[in-house]
């Protein structure tokens, strides 16, 4: 009896730690939308998502510029993370040598904890001046923020995707080197394909890492609100728009800095409903192959 009872107050508390969870969450996500629709409502929906100025001197709130900053960074930090984090992956859980391995996996794990800021003034300080030196221009940029995303989502990208190679059942491995498949030709083949869904989630964790970022971002993106027609062009990120004016931001600027949060709810929503779809049709598409 007294097992039964201990049972339940364990269910009972995870239950209550998962619910209240869930309702931060919503409450949050309340607080944003309560504070944000004003100026939703004020300036007008399109004119708010695809106005091209901002400017809270004139009270004009338009954001476009700054979804596309934001969509081009995240997705030029991507495109050079995902090669390099699956390179990594996959040669630090089929190719390198245990010797090798117990030095970079600590390695990798030490840069995912390095803070933003000590990345951010990396960039700040010898990745700027290079650009402006071989580049031209300030050296502020939409690529300077990208690749200092990129070092940063690495070690998300590269962590589990190790794990999800890992975690392939060895007789997939077994089986098709008894078939005459070479080492490569299995990684490529068999254990790669197993492992794509939790391939797919490193990379919505690092998409998630990406658009979220804010201080390196403020560092080295340069921060002007305009289209980008160069990766070498200055930008600014929704989130880094936020941060660099809730200071002292009032009334109707303050309300549209919450309207920019709630656009960004909505992007990571879309972003992440297309992933995780393309994540349960590849599983599913894999599971069927093997049955």
């Amino acid at each position: 009896m007294s097992q039964k009872n201990d049972e339940r107050w364990v269910e009972w508390g995870l239950f209550a730690t998962a619910f209240s969870s869930i309702l931060i969450i919503v409450l949050i996500i309340a607080f944003v939308f309560k504070e944000g629709l004003p100026a939703i409502t004020s300036t007008g929906f399109f004119n708010f998502i695809f106005g091209m100025n901002w400017n809270p001197d004139i009270g004009q709130y338009g954001i476009f510029p700054m979804i596309i900053g934001t969509l081009e960074i995240t997705g030029l930090s991507l495109l050079m993370a995902i090669p390099l984090g699956l390179s990594c992956a996959i040669f630090l859980a089929e190719v390198a040598p245990s010797s090798m391995r117990r030095i970079l996996d600590p390695t990798v794990q030490t840069l995912a904890g390095i803070p933003s800021v000590v990345y951010g003034f990396f960039g700040l300080i010898l990745l700027v001046p290079f650009l402006r030196e071989h580049f031209g221009g300030s050296g502020f940029s939409m690529f300077a923020a990208s690749l200092i995303l990129t070092v940063m989502i690495l070690p998300i990208i590269v962590s589990v995707s190790e794990d999800a190679i890992r975690s392939i059942p060895t007789e997939y491995k077994e089986a098709s080197l008894a078939l005459g498949a070479t080492h490569w030709q299995t990684i490529k083949n068999v254990i790669f394909p197993a492992a794509l869904p939790g391939v797919i989630t490193s990379v919505i964790l690092g998409m998630g890492r990406a658009i979220g970022e804010t201080l390196a971002i403020i560092m080295v993106a340069g921060n002007v609100v305009q289209i980008p027609s160069s990766i070498f062009d200055p930008v600014r990120a929704l989130t880094s728009n936020i941060a660099l004016e809730m200071g002292y931001a009032t009334g109707l600027h303050y309300n549209a800095l919450f309207a920019t949060g709630i656009v960004l709810i909505f992007m990571i929503i879309i972003l992440l409903v297309i992933a995780n779809y393309l994540h349960y049709k590849k599983k599913v598409t894999i599971v069927g192959g093997y049955l």
